[in-house]
């Protein structure tokens, strides 16, 4: 039998081939492949991050801004939250203040979409881009071959 130190490994065939392999990759890169485990951030460890990235940044930022840029980091993601940092800085120099706070972090929400708003937008508005498919409509005759008349 083959010993395999991972509990889920799937013995699938490589594409394009007849060999077996663990996960369908093939062995010689599979052995230069490292395998790490991650697990989520917990909010402390959010929270921990956003600070020490508007230390970095030079923001300074009011303890509820904090809070609130902590849970979008939650509920999105830790990258879209960082960007909003920068964002807010900028809204808040933008009004001639010194720390960024709770308006300004929805300010600058409401005008940058994170990943899951940006998708439920185009699929919303689908059907206005130059280039949407609407499957109930039938589709449009192929071009003719008649030349245009050019006199």
């Amino acid at each position: 039998t083959n010993y395999y130190p991972f509990p889920f490994v799937f013995i699938v065939r490589i594409r394009g081939t007849n060999y077996p392999s663990p996960h369908g990759i093939p062995i010689d890169l599979l052995d230069r492949l490292l395998i790490i485990s991650t697990k989520p951030y917990t909010e402390k460890e959010i929270k921990q991050i956003l600070t020490i990235r508007c230390e970095e940044e030079d923001v300074e930022m009011s303890e509820e801004a904090l809070e609130i840029l902590t849970r979008i980091g939650m509920e999105t993601s830790l990258r879209y939250s960082i960007q909003l940092i920068t964002a807010a800085s900028l809204a808040c120099r933008k009004r001639k203040g010194t720390e960024v706070d709770v308006d300004d972090i929805k300010r600058v929400y409401s005008l940058f979409l994170d990943e899951h708003r940006s998708t439920q937008f185009l699929q919303e508005y689908q059907d206005q881009f130059l280039f949407s498919e609407d499957t109930s409509k039938p589709p449009a005759p192929p071009p003719s071959n008649e030349q245009m008349e050019t006199a």
